[in-house]
């Protein structure tokens, strides 16, 4: 029996957005595609703004300083919107 491992890398290797997605790009060739709707930061931020990202959390995470946004590709991979403000 040949049992081949699953190798991924889920750390972001590029980050964008169109009108309507979030859309991430990571190291093992996957693209996450997500409705910017879900996080209103950066569905109320501009184009500029959101196109200032930088990687954190050892590349497993996305920053967008202008705009103090921060996600996780554990949390995209999930599908998981932002927390509804209380």
């Amino acid at each position: 029996m040949n049992i081949s491992a699953r190798v991924t890398d889920e750390r972001v290797l590029d980050v964008r957005c169109d009108e309507h997605r979030l859309i991430v790009d990571l190291m093992d060739g996957r693209t996450i595609a997500v409705p910017l709707a879900w996080y209103p930061r950066l569905l109320n931020a501009s184009a500029d703004a959101r196109a200032k990202w930088e990687p954190c959390a050892g590349g497993y995470g996305i920053h967008w300083p202008e705009i103090d946004e921060d996600l996780s590709t554990e949390g995209l991979l999930r599908g998981a919107p932002a927390p509804k403000a209380a």
